[in-house]
């Protein structure tokens, strides 16, 4: 009896064992699986004025909440989403405790659609808008795993919080260096609000958009929450050149560099017949700068010849400036004609403001694209007029025509005139 007591605890055992050694394997590749997997926290501004109805006959937060039922249905599922509340709990006037109110309404991870939704219809507009505190509470709901990152902020109004400024706050997430991007969005937005929101957004690479429909706010989430699903580019590190004889041969990527205060890098994009480069160039500003600058970025040839140019300027109310261009090379009937040798020249016109250190340079970001061209001459954007020359053609032919008609009618008329 003992025996069969202790073979069928042996058996137990072994069985158990064996049940944890496939369990534990198994779990561990469902983490590496979901470790990678793009993460998005939408934070929501649940204060007070929430309550206001200015959106399409409803308030704002029935807006919001029924942008979030529509966006929630469309969520990728590889996406582990979340959704964080500022002002949300306390309706009091301490400012003190208002500015701790932020929580998480559903935590980042798989999404269970209908328990979500439930957690959205709960909320009612209530306290104050401690953005700054609900923006380091959410980068902390994003914290691990491999994939992209991405904040989504809604809000209709301005940080009450202070002095915990939100775009320091915004600075110092991007200072850490985790890849995460911060996306804002205005609900009927005024001058401070739409300054606030989008020195957040710059301050992390990511955008700001003014929204003053459901149907807008709805497009603009669901286009977000997307984005994080798309392959996360890593930025590959060059050095530019003072001239274009020695400037780096680029190829299609994202690139980043660092240029001096006034200083211009030239990088090299070998373009074959038939096709055309895009770029584009930000040039950020990491410390104090003097107000009024620009940047310039131009398409040269080997030979010094510009080609074309994109140049943009600030007035020092954004710590990013950007310019694009593009430049398509006519096809050829040869099958081995050489490629063009277009040179990418970056000028800054920024200058320190006093006792800052001029190095190192200021972060540069760089984007080359080369892809076919348009197949059609008529591109207007590419090719100037295009096809618009015969339209053009055809009014200088009308109106000389007409000219000539009126001119012998009036002679005619005159004619007349002394006749009778």
């Amino acid at each position: 009896m003992i025996r069969t007591q202790r073979l069928a605890a042996g058996v137990g055992a072994l069985l158990a064992a064996l049940a944890a050694g496939i369990a534990f394997p198994a779990g561990a590749v469902a983490d590496e699986t979901t470790a990678g997997a793009p993460k998005v926290d939408l934070v929501l501004d649940v204060s007070g004025s929430m309550r206001t109805k200015d959106i399409d006959g409803g308030t704002r937060m029935a807006a919001a909440k029924q942008a979030f039922n529509e966006v929630l249905d469309a969520t990728p599922e590889e996406v582990q989403l979340g959704i964080r509340t500022l002002g949300a709990n306390y309706p009091g006037d301490d400012q003190k405790t208002g500015c701790k109110d932020t929580a998480q309404l559903y935590p980042v991870g798989p999404l269970d659609r209908t328990e979500a939704k439930t957690a959205v219809a709960t909320l009612s507009p209530t306290g104050w808008t401690p953005i700054g505190p609900a923006l380091l509470k959410a980068a902390d709901d994003l914290d691990g795993g491999t994939g992209s990152k991405r904040i989504v902020l809604i809000s209709d109004g301005e940080d009450t919080c202070a002095p915990l400024d939100p775009c320091e706050v915004a600075r110092e997430i991007a200072a850490k260096g985790i890849g995460l991007t911060i996306d804002t969005l205005g609900l009927v937005p005024n001058t401070k609000m739409r300054q606030q929101l989008s020195c957040i957004a710059e301050a992390t690479g990511g955008t700001y958009t003014s929204v003053e429909h459901t149907d807008e706010l709805t497009d603009k989430v669901n286009q977000l929450v997307d984005r994080a699903a798309d392959p996360v580019v890593t930025p590959v590190a060059t050095q530019g050149a003072d001239s274009c004889a020695k400037a780096p041969t680029l190829e299609s990527g994202l690139y980043t560099d660092r240029e001096e205060f006034g200083q211009e890098r030239w990088y090299r994009v070998e373009v074959e017949p038939g096709q055309e480069v895009r770029a584009s160039v930000s040039v950020s500003a990491d410390r104090t700068v003097n107000p009024d600058y620009g940047v310039l970025l131009r398409a040269v040839t080997t030979h010094g010849r510009e080609i074309v140019r994109g140049e943009a300027a600030g007035n020092g109310r954004t710590d990013v400036i950007s310019t694009g261009l593009r430049h398509p090379t006519a096809e050829s009937d040869e099958d081995d004609a050489p490629a063009e040798t277009v040179c990418l020249q970056v000028t800054n016109s920024f200058s320190a403001g006093a006792g800052v250190k001029t190095t190192p340079g200021l972060p540069l970001e760089l984007t080359v694209d080369v892809v076919d061209g348009p197949s059609q001459a008529d591109d207007v954007a590419s090719f100037g007029l295009g096809r618009g020359w015969w339209l053009l053609g055809a009014l200088i032919l009308t109106g000389f025509v007409a000219g000539l008609l009126w001119g012998w009618l009036s002679r005619w008329r005159v004619a007349v005139w002394r006749t009778n």
